[in-house]
């Protein structure tokens, strides 16, 4: 059986999406109750590593999709939690979503290439990095035009290799439903094609104009959309796409290997909303 984690929302939904009623599938959610699946669901809360010796019983083949959205030491004890259930439990296999290579300047890198060595160093696991680079829709998201009509996210010259999430999840899916044949493998999943702030500006109709990192920082930590600590992750992402981090290698790479057609262009996500 595969148990696809995640699924509150998010990338774990769209590889359910993919999959459909698809025989062998499980869904694992903190609320299983919300969750509408064509697959049964399971209750699995990494941050109550109790539920996990239950959700994992008979799984052959984990999904782990990346439980962000905290600080360090909060990911990492809920990977660790649920990489030392899957030991324990007989899982063969560990399809993990992590970050780009290009991404270790991140500020929320560490926890991945944590995580990464984790399942690199287990005596039993088998496994599989999806080493995905950042989704399409949050660039759309931090560079959106004001209600001026003005781009201010202060990406510079900078360029992202952005890739769309339901092309992330589709590889994804594709891999955990025949992972023997990516043993041992880590894919750098970017976009074909990096595209930046005046790019998007043309796509929305809208106008760039940089402001700098500083004026991003004292708006974001005025606003109620973000946590703490999201508020200098933000920030670094600004920089390592305006300084040239994010913009991938160019041309075809693995994940048009891994779905068999070029991924989906960034700017058609970012246009389609």
């Amino acid at each position: 059986m595969l148990l696809v984690t995640g699924v509150n929302g998010g990338l774990g939904t769209l590889v359910l999406e993919w999959l459909g009623a698809r025989e062998g599938v499980l869904a694992g959610s903190r609320t299983p109750g919300a969750v509408e699946a064509e697959v049964p669901v399971r209750l699995v809360d990494f941050d109550r590593p109790e539920t996990l010796a239950e959700a994992f019983t008979g799984v052959r083949a984990l999904l782990l999709i990346s439980a962000g959205a905290a600080e360090d030491d909060v990911v990492i004890a809920r990977h660790g939690a649920a990489i030392g259930a899957a030991e324990r439990a007989g899982v063969e296999h560990v399809v993990y979503t992590s970050l780009s290579g290009d991404g270790d300047h991140l500020p929320y890198a560490l926890a991945h290439r944590w995580t990464e060595r984790r399942l690199r160093e287990s005596g039993t696991l088998r496994w599989t990095v999806l080493r995905n680079g950042l989704y399409a829709e949050l660039l759309a998201a931090i560079a959106a035009p004001g209600p001026d009509g003005v781009i201010t996210a202060p990406l510079g010259a900078g360029r992202l290799a952005a890739v769309a999430r339901a092309d992330l999840a589709e590889a994804a899916a594709k891999v955990a439903l025949a992972p023997a044949g990516h043993a041992g493998r880590t894919y750098e999943l970017v976009g074909e094609r990096a595209v930046g702030g005046a790019e998007v500006a043309g796509v929305l109709g809208a106008e760039y104009r940089p402001g700098g990192l500083a004026q991003a920082r004292t708006a974001l930590a005025a606003s109620d959309a973000l946590h703490d600590f999201q508020v200098p992750m933000t920030v670094g992402t600004y920089s390592a796409i305006a300084h040239g981090f994010l913009a991938g290698p160019g041309g075809p790479g693995d994940l048009a290997a891994l779905l068999g057609r070029p991924p989906r262009p960034a700017l058609d996500v970012i246009a389609g909303g």
